[in-house]
């Protein structure tokens, strides 16, 4: 790499967290239109797909009545449609129309105390897949819901902004960064000495930050989803945010954390939360299935246990140390 290109450290606010990107570019490179287009990026998408925003694109579709049709955005179909897409391939595990759920639980904008009555009604009332019950028309540029349900795109809307600001870095010519929001991730080239991004995977602790490993990221993206950021806690037991549909509420099973790594964020980000809510058996068989490299943390007996699949987060055999950067047991490989 160009000794003549600078480091550049950029972020911003956005959907309750904050956006950042570091990258390598020419000094000719205008940094405050780039640092504008990467904030207007992530505002387009938390202005269509926010459940915080009264009047954003999403909560127009959710207060509209069955059988309405309702023009939507490019960007936000885009996300709605690979969202049915992977609630299908998931069997479910991953559901867009949860949004019920999450209010009710006191996980959404309607209030952080969980409401008795709607949780009563949601562990009667089984949601059925959104897949079934929601309806896009693509060329039209519209949906419509074919029943009463409310959708919460917060299992794929940040990773699908990530991807935004990738594809923002591509059209200034950048070939060399990094960009991010909360717990997703997206890297492009090398750092200046022609190494991949190195990428920490956080420990999943419910009172510190700490580092858990780290993975070597070129030209590709990773999602991870917890059970140690967002919970309630409810006769001494704490919940998690991520919802099971089939359940009517929160996961019930000992998954602490998923990173997955994918060419896309938005990809990643789905796939994270569709595994959390499968647990370890069920989640393990459909990231084999479909060739996911996935790392799956469990508690354990007041321990964490990892479970590494794919090639960046395979199992060094039994005796045989890690190579490369060591991830506690496993040897990440740079993808």
């Amino acid at each position: 790499m160009s000794t003549s290109l600078r480091r550049h450290a950029l972020s911003g606010s956005t959907m309750g967290t904050r956006w950042s990107a570091i990258l390598h570019a020419p000094p000719e490179l205008d940094i405050p239109a780039f640092e504008n287009a990467l904030a207007r990026a992530v505002e387009r998408v938390d202005r269509q797909m926010s459940t915080w925003k009264p009047d954003s694109d999403l909560m127009r579709l959710n207060a509209a009545a069955p059988g309405t049709w309702i023009s939507l955005p490019r960007e936000l179909l885009q996300v709605l449609t690979r969202g049915l897409e992977i609630g299908r391939l998931s069997g479910g595990a991953f559901d867009i129309g949860v949004g019920r759920l999450v209010n009710a639980w006191g996980f959404g904008a309607a209030g952080s105390i969980p409401d008795k009555e709607a949780i009563q009604a949601a562990l009667h009332e089984r949601l059925p897949p959104t897949h079934t019950v929601l309806e896009l028309d693509a060329p039209g540029a519209r949906a419509r819901k074919q029943a009463h349900f409310d959708l919460d795109l917060s299992g794929i809307a940040k990773g699908f902004a990530v991807d935004e600001m990738m594809r923002t870095v591509k059209a200034f010519g950048i070939s060399d960064a990094l960009v991010g929001l909360d717990g997703e991730l997206a890297a492009s080239g090398t750092t200046p000495d022609g190494t991949p991004w190195r990428i920490a995977v956080e420990k999943p602790d419910y009172e510190l930050r700490s580092p858990l490993g780290t993975i070597e990221l070129q030209d590709a993206a990773v999602a991870t989803s917890g059970d140690y950021r967002h919970w309630i806690e409810v006769g001494g037991t704490r919940l998690s945010h991520t919802m099971d549909r089939l359940r009517g509420g929160p996961i019930d099973n000992a998954i602490a954390s998923v990173s997955v790594v994918s060419s896309s964020c938005m990809e990643a980000d789905a796939w994270s939360t569709a595994l959390m809510v499968l647990g370890r058996a069920e989640g393990r068989a459909l990231a084999e299935k479909y060739g996911f490299d996935a790392l799956l943390i469990e508690r354990s007996d007041g321990a964490l246990r990892q479970i590494g699949l794919g090639r960046v987060f395979e199992t060094a055999p039994a005796g045989v140390p890690p190579s490369g950067h060591r991830f506690d047991t496993l040897s990440p490989r740079k993808v």
